[in-house]
Formats: C-alpha cells, structure tokens, sequence
C-alpha cells in the first residue's frame, strides 16, 4: 500500500527534528556558544513575526472592502498582546487566534 511511505516520511521528519533540536545541546555542553548563535537566539522571535506580519499584509487588497480591516486589526491586537504579556507564544497564539474569530465572524 502507499501507507508505509507516508510512516516512513513521518519517521524521517520526526528523526530530522530531534536531531536538530538536540544537536546545539550536544554540541556546545562544554563551551560558550559563538557570539553569532546568540545573536539568532535573541533576535529570532521578532524576525519571525516581522515576516508574519509581511506575509498577512502581502495578499491584502487595500482598495476593496472591507480594505484589510479584520488584518489590521489582527495585527493591532497582537502587537497589544504582546505590549501586555511580553510572550511570543502568546502573541502568535492569541494574535492568531483572535483573526481566525474574525475572518468567521464577518
């Protein structure tokens, strides 16, 4: 059947995201990470809602109603979040969230 590839692809992807996830602990247990690792650590989170932010503006049509309203407010709202909690987890989640309960309410 096709059913074993789609197990096998899961397996590899699984073994893929436990390796990556595990290597940096392995491999920096004994020393200080290099300058540029902590720099993506501190600065990843806002990156990646930097380019979510990009990615729900990008297919907007500003000249049709209702004119991106639900995304702006969206994006208003979980910059709020954010402002209130100091959590991306939250932010993301919540911003999310809050949009889908948009997007079906009108």
């Amino acid at each position: 059947m096709r059913y074993e590839y789609i197990y096998l692809a899961i397996a590899i992807m699984a073994a893929a995201n436990y390796i990556t996830r595990v290597f940096p602990f392995l491999f920096f247990i004994k020393q200080k990470p290099p300058h540029i690792i902590l720099f993506v650590e501190k600065n990843f989170p806002p990156v990646i809602m930097t380019i979510l932010i990009f990615y729900t503006l990008g297919s907007i049509d500003f000249t049709k109603a209702p004119y991106g309203t639900k995304e702006i407010v969206s994006i208003i709202f979980t910059a709020f979040l954010h402002y209130k909690y100091g959590n991306y987890l939250v932010s993301i989640f919540g911003g999310t969230i809050f949009y889908m309960f948009l997007v079906q309410l009108l």
